[in-house]
This record gives structure tokens, C-alpha cells and sequence, in this order.
């Protein structure tokens, strides 16, 4: 004994009955109802998202009339006439699917037009639904162009195809397209209950939340695991059931994992991944997870009033998103993304997942990494004190943007401590000593009354220390440069180069020919009459060849408009254009490099930083 699959148990008849692609419902109902209908649809759209059974509904409401047998074109197909059953049943001759997977020829594509000059036999429209467009071959597409243009008005074409992009734009100019987006998980599990609701078949809100998630936006695909989950469980839908079926990850070993993240445990983080190991979870799934769990928690912590996809774990999300810095959050949902694009890579998926977990305790700002007998070291006491300098807290804001400053520019070298000078207080040959040393405790903000004003002052001027201002060190020695040969000026050299450089821009000469032309060095030039003749210097054997003679006198005729008469010779060059194009790069190079080196802020970055260098290749001429 057999059953109908879920799948095609609930395929939708009308357009009532479709779930998650209300936009496309609409449109057509408007046109159907107005009268408004076009010659050819396009429905895209990843799999099982609806496009074959809105092709069915359409066929059916172009071609139902009613139970009573009088109805006309319909936004609402009654399913109990001839017409809508036998297109329900496959039956129906005037409604053809074609698959272009295994159609896709020239031929087949004939075929099925030659049919579209006979009327409909049984229905008002003859409908051709064509599957998987996108795989017919490029004469089939232009052999359909003519007639897809300007079918016969009872001929109706209904394309579909996951992949729009391969489908030539002369084919989409002549289609309303429509999109079938995925479904949300939400839709997904309300129309799951529904369904199993009508089969009276036992289930909790946990299953289904996971079947919604794994069908990625596919009805069809939620259907099929629904019925997998069915035979899986003998008839009952259970989260562990479905779990262990599906291969997901537990919510609590992804807690466990981002809770010896918060308290930086990395050897509970390794005895995890290797009991995730042993129970064979899968490394990626479990990166999933964990990406799904930062982006519920970055909500919770940036958005405490927005919706959030509920589960059994909520409270222990909201613990987690409390324990965790919004930064570190968003720092750890990137190392996830990054650590699936680069699992491909890893030598060990498992080992790849734990790598990700350490590299998240190697992010975490102020986090002692509970690894061997890592530990942070104390922080450093103020000299001569017995309390701690002044320092912000290892896990504080102005911490984390201190050590971000530290990390981009380093810190100035200190200057010299300048040594104190000691005062010696000097006394006046003409008062007595214990008049002229003030006590201690006295205010020093004015002499005291028997000490002169003038005499003070000029004991200050000899006594004051003499402090010296810091000079900065040298400015660093720019790189010696080579010094460029400089070619000696020669007209006859400097017309062939100014020629050869306009054939080259207007077009006249390429690939092989501009070479022979670019190594060639002029050595000789007159005029007798009308005719230019040229004398060139080749001196590789492959560019002095007759063939290169012809062409290059030609292609210089047509640039100067004139007759040429071109002498190819063998022999050494020293002056050609390529080597005037080499030169001129060369100083421009220099040039460049010199004006890096007198930029002030470069010299102030070298003055500062005595390792630091220039790195003349790193330098373009723009």
C-alpha cells in the first residue's frame, strides 16, 4: 500500500491556497479580473517555491467554465469542471508542459510550434508550459523568438526557470517576469502545522522550527522532510527526533561553547569541539549555529525591543547577550562567516571549528586565555609609590581604544632624562651668611625684606641651570640615485620617434610591427621630391624580415600621406623609440621618488622613526 507524498498530497489548486508569494498572486488575479492578460509569463524562482503550480492555476483559470459549464476566464478556478481536472490530472491536451532540461534542442522546440497553428481542441486557451527555460540551446531560444513575440491570441507561454541570468534578454523583453522569493522559516512552519494538523499526526513547535529552518525557503523541500521526519519518528514529530535526523547542532552545546568564550576558559572550549567530535555533529553546522546565536544576541543587545526568533534557550540568550560587548559580538558573527568561506581549505573541519573558537579568545579584548599557564601579567607600580600608577581597567572602552592607538602608531621613542642641577644658594660678601639663606618654611614668592632685589636677581642669573633644547636628529640621507644617460639631440632620431609614436596612436601598426618599429633606430632620412625615404637600424634577425619592410612602409605612408621608401638594415642600435620610452619612464620614476622623499610628512616620519625606510619599488609616477 502506497500514499501520496505531502508534497503533492497539498499542491495548491487555486490561487487561495498559495502561501508566501502573495506579490505574484495578486498581479495575476488584477489581470485576470480586468481582462488585462499577456501573451507570455516568466515565473523565477529557487526550487520549490510555487512556479509550476502558479502555471497550473493560470491554466485552469483561462480555461475553467464553471460547474454549470457557462463560467468565463476566472481569477477563482472551481476545480470540478472537465477542464480543471483533467488539468490537474496531467491530462488535459491543450495544456503542455515541456522539461528543456532533457528538451532542449532545435528540433523539439520546432516540434511544439508546428502544434501552435491549430486552435485549442478542448479549452478557450492553449497554454505551453516550458520548465527550466534556461536550459534550451541558443538556436532553440531563437527559433522561438518570432512566434513568442506574436503568438496567436488563443496561445499563452509560461516559462519557468531558477536561473533568469542565462535566459537571453530578447526572451525576457518578451515576458511579464515574476519572482517567487523564498518562503520565510515563520510561513514555512505555520503552513507545516496546517498540514499536519489535516494528517493528525503529533508534533511540537521545536521540530517544526527546525524543519523550517533546513527547507532554506523551499515549500517542497519542507514538505519532503516533513515526510522523512514522519517515517523517522514512527509517526510522531520530536525536536530529538528531528534533530538527530536533520544532523543539527543542540542548542546547548552551542551555549556551553559561547560560554567558555565569555569567561575565556580555552580548555573547556577544546573538550567540547572534541566531544562534538565523538558525537559526530557536523563542524560546519555547528558554525552555523553559532553565527544564528550571535545574530539573535547582536539583536537583544542593539535592539531590545525588536522580534526575535523564540526558542526554549531564550533566557539563556539573553544572559549570553548581557555577558558579551556589542563589539566582541559583531567581531565573533565575522570570524564565523569567515571560518565557513575558509573550512574548504582546512586540513580538518573539526579542527578548523576549534581554531575559529581560539581565534575568538585571541580577539577578546582584556580576556586572560585560560590555555597552558598563559596568564596577564600585573600591572606595573608607580616608582616610589606603594599603589598602582593610574590605569584604565583591562576590559574598559578607554583600554580597548588605547590598545587600537597603541597597535596603529607606535609610541615615540622618550626623550634623555636631563640631569638636576643642584642650587647652591650663594651669599653676599656684604651680609652674613645666616642672613642671606632664607628658611625653608618661608614664603618664596618675595625676597625676604633685608635681602636686595638687584643682588637677588643677578645671583639667580648665575646660578640658574643651563638647559639646553633637544635638537632633532638629522633628516635621513636621501637614497642615492643612478644617474640616466642622456642621449645626444638628433633631428633625423627625433622625427622617426614622433612618428612612430602617432602610428601607434592612430592604429596603424601592432603586436609584431610596432616592435620592428620600437627597435628600430633611424640612421638616415632624405626627400627626393614626393618619395620620404628612411634608412633603419634592426638588430634582432626576426624583426629585419622583408614582410616587416613592406608593411611598415606602408602603415608610414598612410600616416604621413605621402610615398615612402623604407631600407631595412642589420646592425647594433644604441638611440630607438623603445629606448627613449624606457628612459623617459625611468626619469619619471626618479622624479616621482624624489618628490616622496622631500614630502614633509614623509621626512618627519623618518625623523621619528629611525627603523622606518622608503621602499623606492613600492613608488608609481602617476
Amino acid at each position: 500500500m502506497t500514499s501520496t507524498v505531502l508534497a503533492r498530497k497539498y499542491r495548491p489548486h487555486g490561487f487561495d491556497a498559495m502561501v508566501g508569494q502573495e506579490h505574484v498572486v495578486q498581479a495575476l488575479r488584477n489581470a485576470l479580473l480586468q481582462g488585462r492578460l499577456h501573451h507570455a509569463y516568466l515565473f523565477t524562482g529557487t526550487r520549490g517555491v510555487g512556479k509550476t503550480t502558479v502555471s497550473r492555476i493560470l491554466a485552469k483559470a483561462l480555461n475553467c467554465v464553471g460547474p454549470d459549464g457557462q463560467g468565463g476566464i476566472t481569477a477563482e478556478p472551481c476545480g470540478q469542471c472537465q477542464a480543471c481536472r483533467d488539468i490537474d490530472a496531467g491530462r488535459f491536451v491543450d495544456y503542455v508542459e515541456l522539461d528543456a532540461a532533457s528538451n532542449r534542442g532545435v528540433d523539439e522546440i520546432s516540434q511544439l510550434l508546428e502544434q501552435a497553428v491549430y486552435k485549442p481542441v478542448a479549452g478557450r486557451f492553449k497554454v505551453y508550459m516550458i520548465d527550466e527555460v534556461h536550459m534550451l540551446s541558443t538556436t532553440a531560444f531563437n527559433a522561438m523568438l518570432k512566434t513568442l513575440e506574436e503568438p496567436p491570441d488563443y496561445l499563452k507561454f509560461v516559462l519557468a526557470t531558477t536561473d533568469p541570468q542565462k535566459v537571453p534578454v530578447t526572451v525576457l523583453s518578451r515576458c511579464l517576469q515574476f519572482n517567487l522569493r523564498p518562503m520565510p522559516a515563520e510561513t514555512v512552519q505555520a503552513h507545516l502545522s496546517k498540514v499536519l494538523g489535516a494528517e493528525g499526526i503529533e508534533f511540537d513547535a521545536a521540530s517544526l522550527r527546525l524543519l523550517g529552518r533546513a527547507a532554506r525557503g523551499s515549500m517542497r523541500d519542507a514538505l519532503s522532510l516533513t515526510d522523512q521526519a514522519i517515517a523517522f519518528g514512527s509517526g510522531r514529530l520530536q525536536e530529538s527526533g528531528v534533530r538527530q535526523m536533520l544532523g543539527a547542532v543542540d542548542h546547548q552545546h552551542v551555549i556551553r561553547l559561547l560560554q567558555a568564550v565569555v569567561r575565556g576558559d580555552g580548555a573547556a572550549l577544546v573538550d567540547q569541539v572534541h566531544g562534538l567530535q565523538r558525537e559526530g555533529v557536523s563542524a560546519a553546522s555547528t558554525l552555523e549555529e553559532l553565527a544564528s546565536a550571535l545574530q539573535r544576541m547582536a539583536v537583544r543587545q542593539l535592539a531590545p525591543g525588536a522580534h526575535v526568533d523564540e526558542d526554549g534557550d531564550a533566557n539563556q540568550w539573553q544572559e549570553l547577550a548581557l555577558a558579551l560587548a556589542p563589539d566582541e559580538t559583531q567581531l565573533f558573527y565575522s570570524l564565523c562567516l569567515q571560518a565557513r568561506a575558509e573550512m574548504a581549505w582546512a586540513p580538518d573541519e573539526h579542527g578548523a571549528l576549534l581554531m575559529t573558537l581560539l581565534r575568538m579568545l585571541a580577539f577578546k579584548p582584556g580576556t586572560a586565555v585560560a590555555l597552558g599557564t598563559m596568564e596577564t601579567p600585573p600591572p606595573p607600580k608607580a616608582a616610589g609609590s606603594g599603589r598602582a600608577s593610574a590605569q584604565p581597567e583591562p576590559s574598559s572602552p578607554a583600554h580597548r581604544a588605547e590598545r587600537s592607538l597603541e597597535a596603529v602608531v607606535p609610541p615615540a621613542p622618550p626623550a634623555p632624562p636631563v640631569p638636576p642641577v643642584p642650587q647652591v644658594p650663594q651669599v653676599s660678601p656684604d651680609r652674613p651668611a645666616q642672613r642671606a639663606t632664607p628658611s625653608p618654611v618661608a614664603d618664596e614668592s618675595e625676597p625676604p625684606p633685608w635681602v636686595d632685589a638687584e643682588e637677588l636677581a643677578a645671583q639667580e642669573m648665575d646660578t640658574a641651570p643651563v638647559v639646553r633644547e633637544p635638537q632633532p636628529p638629522s633628516a635621513p640621507e636621501a637614497v642615492a640615485q643612478p644617474p640616466l644617460p642622456v642621449l645626444a639631440a638628433d633631428p633625423v632620431r627625433d622625427a622617426w620617434t614622433a612618428l612612430v609614436t602617432q602610428m601607434v596612436d592612430e592604429g596603424l601598426i601592432s603586436a609584431l610591427l610596432r616592435e620592428t618599429a620600437m627597435q628600430s633606430e633611424c640612421v638616415g632620412r632624405r626627400q627626393d621630391g614626393q618619395v620620404s625615404h628612411w634608412t633603419l637600424r634592426v638588430a634582432r634577425d626576426s624583426l629585419c624580415t622583408e614582410a616587416h619592410r613592406e608593411r611598415l612602409e606602408k602603415a608610414m605612408a598612410q600616416c604621413l600621406h605621402a610615398p615612402v621608401c623604407l631600407v631595412l638594415d642589420k646592425g647594433a642600435t644604441n638611440d630607438t623609440p623603445a629606448v627613449r620610452e624606457q628612459l623617459a619612464r625611468a626619469r619619471r620614476q626618479q622624479q616621482a621618488q624624489a618628490l616622496i622623499q622631500s614630502d614633509p610628512w614623509v621626512v618627519d616620519a623618518l625623523r621619528r622613526y629611525p627603523g622606518a625606510r622608503l621602499v623606492p619599488d613600492s613608488i608609481r609616477p602617476l
